[in-house]
Formats: structure tokens, sequence, C-alpha cells
């Protein structure tokens, strides 16, 4: 092991969110294993986190205990008055003893944690009532003397006692608390929870700042990349285009739906793979993005991304996208099930040539003049693709590795602003969302995305340094 690593006993009562503290932390929804019943947790379990690749601090999670009122009791009968022993050596005393191998087994594998560690983590379910068990724990592990740090679980609850439990603390004499939800955890919370840290065990400070200076770049980085999938989705989409030649076939109605068709599918399967990779991007498995106001299940959209309805509940109106030819005056666009198909206009006035002086616009506005009609991604589809990212983005970033339930989304989350709420599965209302939702939803669309329209190579995912450049710029747009 590292010599000045911070090793860290993770401790509580049984049920409070031990093991979701870690995996939150560890940024790892598969470390130990998470339930509402009791008792989940029997052994011992560690992981690392790491600061630039050097080991920073080592976590142990440990079975809940479960009997600290007979447990108190006994280490008591284990000394004579006569005795002035501290708490350290009562602690080894009962550790001694043949009752640590039965009946207080579970307590016995945390006080021996404890005092291999160099502090600990006292997780308490805010949801709880203050009881005299909490008390004797506190007794208990405060006799292991090594700092300890309460952190209060599950705050984001309805019915969460947070004022109750920082009054009983400071009345134990433990004034330093800091509140993590494990489910919903604020944004700011890891940097609290090891600053607080830091003033405790100030050996270990320099290595604590060390680990807050690296999850900060991390999360930097992983927020930049995740701007840039969406940015690139959306810049693929606006350049994509099927062309149809109608000349060529007798049943152009039937060919015409059928290329509907292929490109809706088209559209749904590159949002879902932008999906797959914000999930994997987070570290979050398919199945843990189960979202009832981000219309996941099993990590796929649940809703139709071309249904009217929506583009109502995303408050973006229906309207006639930028059609072939369009930017030079010289086309109409008629819709067809949400999407702009380029009308073939009789545009034999055009010289030959002409087009050139439109730039790559000149391809399309010359495929008019051969009969060509072109399907592309409508304005709105663009819109709700942005707005549906966007909000997934925003739940990604307030979800805890540990949540077991579906995220719900209300007030302004949709916007990036507002983070996961409780009971609401609403999206917010035009008039209550933030300027950048709201011009997603009705303000003009940024400006690479209409050069990506005259770019029809940038939907084949071949890269170059002019898109390269209008992703960076809409990743910037997307707020």
């Amino acid at each position: 092991m590292t010599d000045d690593i911070l090793r860290l006993a993770v401790v509580g009562h049984t049920n409070t969110g031990k093991t979701s503290l870690l995996r939150t932390l560890a940024r790892d929804v598969g470390f130990g294993e998470v339930s509402d019943s009791a008792g989940t947790t029997r052994h011992v379990e560690g992981l690392r986190l790491m600061a630039d690749g050097v080991p920073a601090v080592e976590l142990f999670d440990t079975p809940g205990m479960e009997d600290a009122i007979a447990l108190l009791e006994f280490i008591d009968g284990l000394v004579t008055p006569a005795e002035r022993i501290d708490g350290p050596e009562r602690v080894a005393r009962f550790l001694a003893r043949d009752e640590a191998a039965g009946r207080f087994e579970q307590e016995a594998k945390v006080l021996r944690q404890m005092l291999a560690s160099d502090a600990a983590l006292y997780v308490i379910d805010a949801r709880d009532p203050v009881l005299p068990k909490h008390r004797d724990e506190l007794e208990l592990l405060a006799a292991c003397a090594r700092p300890l740090l309460p952190v209060l679980n599950f705050v984001a609850a309805p019915t969460a006692r947070v004022d109750d439990w920082r009054a009983a603390l400071a009345r134990l004499g433990l004034h330093a608390v800091v509140s993590f939800d494990t489910v919903t955890p604020p944004l700011d919370g890891e940097r609290e929870l090891f600053d607080t840290l830091a003033t405790l065990i100030h050996a270990h400070r320099a290595r604590l700042q060390a680990l807050i200076d690296a999850r900060a770049r991390e999360s930097d980085a992983r927020r930049e990349a995740a701007r840039r999938l969406v940015a690139e989705l959306l810049v693929e989409l606006a350049a994509l285009r099927d062309r149809l030649d109608e000349a060529a076939d007798a049943d152009s109605d039937a060919v015409l739906q059928a290329a509907v068709a292929r490109l809706r599918e088209d559209v749904r399967r590159r949002e879902q793979a932008c999906v797959d990779a914000l999930l994997r991007l987070y570290r979050f498995r398919p199945d843990d993005a189960r979202m009832d106001a981000l219309p996941l299940t099993d990590g796929r959209w649940d809703d139709d991304l071309f249904n009217p309805e929506t583009l109502r509940q995303m408050g973006v109106r229906l309207g006639t996208g930028a059609a072939a030819g369009a930017a030079a005056g010289l086309g109409v666009d008629l819709m067809v099930g949400g999407l702009t198909l380029g009308a073939a206009a009789a545009l034999g006035a055009i010289a030959g040539g002409l087009w050139q002086t439109f730039g790559h616009y000149g391809e399309r506005i010359a495929a008019k003049l051969r009969g060509h009609r072109e399907l592309t991604v409508d304005d709105a589809i663009l819109r709700i693709v942005a707005l549906r990212q966007r909000e997934l983005l925003a739940a990604l970033e307030g979800r805890g590795h540990a949540a077991m339930t579906p995220i719900e989304v209300g007030g302004g989350s949709a916007g990036g602003a507002g983070g996961a709420g409780v009971g609401d599965s609403r999206l917010p209302m035009p008039e209550m969302a933030d300027p950048a939702t709201r011009q997603w939803r009705s303000g003009a669309l940024p400006a690479a995305l209409a050069r990506a329209r005259a770019h029809p190579e940038w939907a084949r995912d071949e890269g170059d340094d002019d898109k390269d450049a209008a992703v960076a710029e809409l990743a910037g747009a997307l707020g």
C-alpha cells in the first residue's frame, strides 16, 4: 500500500446507504450490493479513489451495526470499576473475546476496520428518527479514537430530519457534518465532503486536495465530452439527406414512404447511439436509465421522436425546414411526417453553372433540375433531439450511481439548470424554461447546423476541420 494513502472506514447502522455512498464516490454501479433490505453487506469490502493515477483515498465498506446497545453494555461489563483503560483498549479487549466471532460478529468487523483506518465516515439515513441505538453506536465508534465525520444521506427526501440530526450530533460534540445524498448528490457534494475531511485530518490535506482537483478536472472533461457527443449527433442529423429520383420510379408514393421510413429509422438509430455513448461516458448501464420524465426504457427512448405529441410536450412548433436550394429562394418545402421533402420545383430558368455561386447548395439545386427530390431532417426534429439530449445530460449530472429508482426530472431540469427533482415528471412549460431551452424551442438554430445542411458528407461520419469546427461551436451552444 502507498504509505500516505488515506484509509477511511464507512460505518453506520444497517441500511443507511454505506454501500450507496461508495458507489457514488467511485462512480461504480457494480460495487457491492445495494438493497432496501437490512444487513445486505456482511463483509468488509474496499475500493480506491485515484488522483491522476495515484491512490489518494482507500474506502472500506463495513457491515451495519445491528445491536450497539447490547454491545456497549457487554464492553462496559468487561471493565472493572478499579480499571482505568481508554477506549481503544476497551475495544481491543472485546475483540479478543469469543463473542467477537459469535454474537457480535458484525460489530466486531466494524470496530476492527475502525482501528485499522485513519478516520471514518458515519453514514446516517436522515429519514430515520434519532434513537438511543444511534447514540450507542457513536459512543462505540468514538472509543476507537479515530476522527469521525457524520454524513447525512437521503437528505432530499421530504421526510428527512436534517435539523434533528444536526442538533443531536452537536450534543455529542460532532459539529462537522456533511449532507450528501447518494441518489441525487449535489454538484459540489464531493468537494464539500473531502474539504471537511481535510479539516479533520490535516496530515492528509495535500492528498485530499489533489483528489478534489483531479475530480474537478474529470468532471469538466466528462461534461465537455458529453456536449461534443450531442453536438456531433445534431450536426450529422442536419447534414443527413436521402435523394430520390422520381422519374425512375413508377410508384413514387411508395418509394417516398419507404424513404421516409428509412430516414426516420436512421435518425432514431443515431440518437440511440448517442444515448448509449452518454450512459457509458457517465458509467451507467442501459437499465440504470429507466426514466419516467426522460422517456427512456431499458436505455431506449420510450416515446416516438416523430409523434406530434412529442413535439407538443417539448414545446416545439412544427414548421417547415430549409429545403434544398431554399437559401437561394428557389424552393418550397412540404412536410411529410416530420421530415422536410425538398420540392421538385421546375427551375429551368437557372442557367448552367449558376448554382455554383451558392457553394455547396449548388449540388442540391442541380439535383432539383434533374428531377430529384431530397429528404432531410426538419428543424423541428433537430430541436426535439437537442432538447431531449440536454435533458438527459442534466439528469446524468445529478444522478448518483446508487440510484435504484427511475429519475424524475421536474422544474427547469430540461434546461440543464434544475437538477433532479422528486415527484414531478412533467417537462417545464415554455414560459418557465431557462433562456437556453427557450432558444432551442423557438429561437434561431445555431449557424453550425445551417452550415451542416450544405455538407452531406458530414452525415457519413467523415471528419474534416470544418466539421470539427462546427461541432465545437455547437457544443458551446448546448449550454
